[in-house]
C-alpha cells in the first residue's frame, strides 16, 4: 500500500509540474512537483497509520472496560442524557492526538444499544481475508475521514496556487488587489470553519486547513513572487499564521489540522516558485514554520506533525542544495542548518517530556537519529575539501550532545534512561568520527582505543550489550589501523619514529577492555565470551610489535638480549594481571615464558657463539629468575602434566645452556685440543643429576614438591644425555689433551667417562629405592646392562686412543681392521675383559653374567681363528694365541665351570 501511494503521486507531481513550468526553471519545476507528490503521499500514509492506530487503541480500551464491566444480566440499562452526549464530544486526556467528532455522532453513539463485544478470534478470523495492498491503499486514501473535504481543500490549494501564477502571468488587476481577495477568501475559509467545529469537526479542521495553507501561500507570493511585500512586514505576518495554525490545532487538539496547515505552510513556496529569488528568504520562512511546530511541541507529542516538519525542511532543503547551492552561499546557508538542527534536537526532547504517563520513556527514533545524520551529511557535503572544519563540526555535534545527555541525568529520573543512553551514544558516535578527519593515523587508532575502552567501561557499569559491543569493535578497528603503520624495512617490521606511544595507548586500551570485560564476564551474553581474551591478546600483540621495533631501532647491538627481557617482563605483567582479574588469557599468556625462552635458546645456537654473547649475561639471568615465579605461581598442582613440563623443561634448559656457557669458556681460555671443551659439556649434567637425589630430600621447592617432575622426567633426560655423550665421545674422540701430554685415565676425557658412569650407577642405584608409582612403572634392570654397555665401549674406546696416541695408529675403520697391532691388543684386551667378568660372575654366584663373560671370549677364539690367523704377522699371531691360551688356563683354575642354575621352588 505504501510503495504504491508514493510511487504514483510523485508521478502525478512529475506531470504536473511539466505542464505548468516554464521551460527556463523546468528542472527545477519537475523535482520540485515529484518532491511535492512524495509529501503528499507520505502524509496520507501518516494519517492511514494514525486512524488505524485510533481504531485499535478504541477497540482494546472498550475490551478492557467489557471485562471490568459486571454482567449485563444484573446491571440494568443506562439512560442517556444530554450529559452524557456532550461528554462524548469532550477530548479524553488520555488520547491527545484524538480530533474532535461531531456531536451529532457521539449523541448516537451514546444512544445505540449496548451490542457485545466480539471475540477476538472472530476479529482475526474476519481479517484473515485481505484485500490486495494496491485496492487497500486506494480505498483507505479516499475514504478515510471526510474524503470529499481532503480532496477539495488539496484542489483548492492547487487551484490558488495556480491562480496566482496565471494572474501573474496574464492578468491586468493590480497584484495588491489580487492577493488581498485571495487572502479574504482564506480568512473567509478559517472562519466559516471555526463556526462549525462544534457541528462538523471534521469539516471545519479541514476548512481551517485550507485556509491557513491559502494564507501562508498569499504571504510568500507577495514577497518572494511579487516583492510587494518587504521581509520586515512579511516574515512577522508569516510568524503570526504559524501562531494562529499551533493556537488552533491546539484549542481543537487536531493534529491533523496542524498537519494539513504545515503541509501549506511548507509547500507555498515551492507551488509559487519560478526558480528564481534569495534561499535566504526561503529558509527564513521554514524558520518561522519550524518554531511554529516547536510551539506545538511544547504542549502536545504529535510525532507526525514533528516527522513532517522535518521531513518538508530537510527535502526542500537537500533539493535546493543540490540544484542551488555554491560555495559562496556557505556563509548564509550554515547559520540556517545550524536553526534547522536546533529545532528538531529540541523537538525530540520535548517529544519524550510530554509522553503521556503510560508511555514515559518512548522516544522519536526518526528525529533523534535522523537529524544528526542528515545535518552532518549536508555540513560534510559543504566542508568536503576542509576536513579539520568538518572535523570541529563533529566534536561540536559530539559536545552538544553529552551536555544535553548529562543535563538529562541529572534533572531527570530514570524513566527517561533511553533518551539520555541514545544521546550518550550519538556523542560517542561524533566523537569517534572526529579523530579520523582531525588526526593522523597513529593518533586516531589511540584515540579510539581509548574511546572503545570507555565505551565497555560504560557498557558494563550500565549491562548494556551494544556499548560494549561498539568498544570492542573500536578497539579492533584501532588494532587494524595500528598495524597498518609497521612498515617492511629491511626484511625488518619497524614502526616509524613517534608512533611508539600511539601503540602503547592502544596497548592499555585493549587490555583495560579485556580486564573490565573479564570483571563483568558474570553480565556478558554467550557470544561475548571469547572477547575479553581476544582484546587481550590484541593488545598484547600490539605491545610486543612495538616494543621489539623500538629495540631494533635503539638496541640493534642487544637486541636479542633486550626482547628476551620484554619478554619477560611481559608474561610476569600477564601473571600479575591474572592474579588480580583472573583472566584466562593472562594466564596462557604467563605460561609462554619457557617456550619463548627455548626459542631463544634456540635462535642463540644458530647465531651465536655462546649464550652470554651480545648482553645475554644481564638477560638469562632474570628470564630463568622470573620462570621460576612464573612456575611457582601456575604449576598447579605437582603430579599434573604442567607441572612436570614446566619444571623438567625449566631444569633442562638451565644445564644445557650452562654447559654451553662452561664449554665456551674452557675453550676461550685453554689452547689445544677439542677434548676440553667436550668433557665440560658433561660437568653440569654430572653435578646436578649427582646432587638429584640430595635436592628432591632437602629443598622443598621445587624439588621436593615437585620430587616425581625431578626424579623421574628431568633426571632420566639428563642421564639419556650422558648417555649420549658418553656413547658419541667415545666413537669420535681422538683423545687430543694438548697442551698437556695424553696419559690414559688421566686426561679430561677419560676422567669425564669414568665420572659419567659413575654418576649414572649413582642415580640408578638411588632410583632403585625410591617408592612411588612412577618408579614402579620403570624397568629397573635395564640401566645395568646400558651402564655394562657403555663400560665396555669407553674400555675399547680408551685403548684405540692410547695406541692412537701412542703408536700413531690412524682412527678409521679399515686402518683399525689393518693394523696386527691393534688387531693383537683387542684380542687380549678382550680375553682379560671376557676372564674377568666371569671370575667375578663365578664369585658372585651369577649365570648370566658368567655366560655374558664366556661368550665375549668366544668371540675372542672365533677372532683368532677366523680373522688373526690369516691377517697379523707371525709374531703377533703367536702373541695372541699363547696370551689367550694362558689367561683362559689361569681362570680356568679358579672358576673352571659356570656357577650352578638356581632350582625353582
Amino acid at each position: 500500500m505504501q510503495p504504491m501511494m508514493r510511487i504514483i503521486l510523485p508521478i502525478i507531481g512529475l506531470l504536473i509540474a511539466a505542464s505548468l513550468g516554464s521551460p527556463a526553471s523546468r528542472a527545477f519545476d519537475l523535482l520540485l512537483g515529484a518532491a511535492v507528490g512524495f509529501l503528499i503521499a507520505d502524509l496520507g500514509v501518516i494519517r492511514t497509520r494514525l486512524d488505524a492506530v485510533t481504531q485499535e487503541f478504541d477497540r482494546l480500551k472498550k475490551e478492557f472496560r467489557r471485562r471490568q464491566d459486571v454482567p449485563t444480566a444484573s446491571v440494568p440499562p443506562r439512560e442517556t442524557t444530554p450529559e452524557s452526549a456532550r461528554s462524548a464530544t469532550q477530548v479524553r486526556p488520555d488520547r491527545p492526538w484524538q480530533d474532535i467528532e461531531a456531536p451529532a455522532h457521539a449523541a448516537a453513539a451514546a444512544a445505540a444499544p449496548s451490542v457485545p463485544f466480539p471475540p477476538a478470534s472472530a476479529g482475526a478470523a474476519h481479517s484473515g481475508a485481505k484485500e490486495p495492498a494496491v485496492i487497500a491503499a486506494i480505498r483507505s486514501f479516499f475514504t478515510g475521514g471526510n474524503t470529499l473535504v481532503r480532496i477539495g481543500v488539496i484542489v483548492l490549494f492547487f487551484g490558488v496556487a495556480f491562480l496566482l501564477r496565471y494572474m501573474a502571468e496574464h492578468s491586468h488587476i493590480p497584484i495588491e488587489i489580487r492577493l488581498t481577495g485571495v487572502a479574504l477568501a482564506s480568512m473567509v475559509l478559517i472562519i466559516l470553519g471555526w463556526r462549525l467545529r462544534k457541528t462538523r469537526g471534521g469539516y471545519a479542521l479541514a476548512l481551517q486547513g485550507g485556509g491557513v495553507g491559502i494564507l501562508y501561500l498569499i504571504v510568500f507570493a507577495a514577497l518572494r513572487l511579487y516583492s510587494i511585500l518587504p521581509a520586515a512586514i512579511a516574515f512577522p505576518l508569516l510568524a503570526l499564521i504559524a501562531v494562529l495554525s499551533a493556537i488552533l490545532a491546539i484549542l481543537q487538539n487536531s493534529m491533523s489540522f496542524a498537519l494539513l496547515a504545515l503541509s501549506g505552510g511548507f509547500l507555498a513556496p515551492v507551488l509559487a516558485s519560478t526558480g528564481q529569488g534569495s534561499h535566504v528568504v526561503l529558509f527564513s520562512y521554514y524558520a518561522v514554520l519550524n518554531a511554529g511546530i516547536v510551539a506545538i511541541a511544547w504542549f502536545k507529542a504529535w510525532r507526525p506533525l514533528n516527522v513532517a516538519g522535518f521531513v518538508y525542511t530537510f527535502a526542500i532543503g537537500t533539493a535546493w542544495g543540490v540544484l542551488k547551492y555554491r560555495p559562496e552561499d556557505f556563509a548564509t546557508t550554515e547559520p540556517f542548518l545550524i536553526l534547522f538542527f536546533l529545532f528538531y534536537l529540541g523537538i525530540s526532547i520535548l517529544f519524550t517530556l510530554r509522553q503521556p504517563t503510560k508511555s514515559i520513556g518512548y522516544i522519536d527514533g526518526t528525529l533523534i537519529f535522523g537529524t544528526p545524520i542528515v545535518v552532518f551529511s549536508l555540513q560534510s557535503a559543504m566542508l568536503h575539501d576542509r576536513l579539520m572544519s568538518l572535523a570541529y563540526s563533529a566534536i561540536i555535534l559530539s559536545a552538544l550532545y553529552l551536555t544535553v545527555a548529562y543535563i538529562l541525568k541529572r534533572r531527570h529520573s530514570d524513566s527517561h534512561k533511553l533518551l539520555f543512553e541514545s544521546f550518550m551514544a550519538l556523542g560517542v558516535a561524533f566523537l569517534t568520527l572526529a579523530v579520523p578527519l582531525a588526526l593522523d593515523a597513529r593518533w586516531n587508532a589511540a584515540t579510539w582505543a581509548l574511546e572503545g575502552a570507555a565505551l565497555i567501561w560504560v557498557g558494563c557499569r550500565q549491562n548494556r550489550f551494544l556499548p560494549r559491543l561498539f568498544g570492542a569493535l573500536l578497539n579492533l578497528a584501532a588494532a587494524c589501523v595500528g598495524v597498518s603503520e609497521f612498515k617492511v624495512s629491511n626484511d625488518y617490521l619497524g614502526l616509524p619514529l613517534g608512533d611508539y606511544f600511539g601503540i602503547l595507548l592502544q596497548c592499555v586500551a585493549a587490555i583495560f577492555s579485556a580486564r573490565t570485560l573479564n570483571n563483568s564476564r558474570q553480565h556478558l551474553k554467550e557470544v561475548e565470551s571469547l572477547v575479553p581474551g581476544a582484546l587481550f591478546w590484541i593488545g598484547l600483540g600490539l605491545w610486543m610489535l612495538g616494543s621489539t621495533s623500538e629495540i631494533h631501532q635503539y638496541l640493534p647491538a642487544h637486541e636479542m638480549a633486550a626482547a628476551l627481557l620484554l619478554v619477560t617482563l611481559t608474561t610476569l605483567s600477564s601473571s600479575e594481571i591474572h592474579r588480580r582479574t583472573q583472566l584466562g588469557a593472562a594466564r596462557i599468556a604467563a605460561l609462554l615464558q619457557l617456550p619463548t625462552m627455548l626459542g631463544f635458546a634456540a635462535f642463540a645456537g644458530f647465531n651465536l657463539s655462546h649464550p652470554f654473547a651480545d648482553g645475554g649475561w644481564w638477560a638469562w639471568p632474570p628470564a630463568f629468575a622470573g620462570l621460576y615465579f612464573l612456575t611457582f605461581r601456575h604449576e598447579g598442582a605437582p603430579r599434573e602434566p604442567l607441572a612436570k613440563s614446566l619444571n623438567s623443561g625449566a631444569a633442562w634448559l638451565f644445564c644445557a645452556l650452562l654447559s654451553w656457557e662452561f664449554a665456551w669458556q674452557v675453550k676461550a681460555r685453554i689452547v689445544g685440543g677439542n677434548t676440553w671443551p667436550t668433557s665440560a659439556w658433561i660437568i653440569i649434567p654430572a653435578f646436578v643429576l649427582w646432587r638429584l637425589p640430595k635436592l628432591v630430600t632437602r629443598v622443598k621447592w621445587p624439588f621436593a614438591r615437585n620430587r616425581e617432575a625431578y626424579l623421574f622426567v628431568a633426571g632420566i633426560g639428563l642421564a639419556l644425555y650422558l648417555c649420549a655423550w658418553s656413547l658419541s665421545t667415545n666413537i669420535t674422540s681422538s683423545g687430543d689433551t694438548a697442551p698437556l701430554p695424553y696419559v690414559p685415565l688421566l686426561n679430561p676425557l677419560d676422567l669425564g667417562q669414568a665420572l659419567v658412569l659413575l654418576v649414572l650407577l649413582r642415580y640408578w642405584r638411588f632410583l632403585r629405592a625410591v617408592d612411588s608409582p612412577a618408579s614402579a612403572r620403570i624397568d629397573k634392570r635395564l640401566p645395568l646392562p646400558v651402564l655394562a654397555a657403555l663400560t665396555f665401549v669407553w674400555l675399547n674406546a680408551l685403548l684405540l686412543r692410547t695406541l692412537h696416541q701412542w703408536f700413531g695408529v690412524v682412527l678409521n675403520l679399515d686402518d683399525l681392521m689393518a693394523s696386527t697391532l691393534v688387531q693383537t691388543s683387542l684380542s687380549l684386551f678382550w680375553t682379560v675383559l671376557a676372564l674377568i667378568t666371569m671370575l667375578i660372575a663365578a664369585r658372585k654366584r651369577n649365570r648370566l653374567v658368567w655366560l655374558v663373560g664366556a661368550g665375549l671370549l668366544g668371540v675372542v677364539i672365533a677372532k683368532l681363528f677366523l680373522i688373526d690367523l690369516s691377517r697379523v704377522g707371525s709374531v703377533e699371531r703367536i702373541i695372541s694365541f699363547v696370551g689367550v691360551g694362558l689367561l683362559m688356563l689361569i681362570v680356568g683354575y679358579f672358576s673352571p665351570l659356570p656357577p650352578a642354575r638356581e632350582s625353582r621352588p
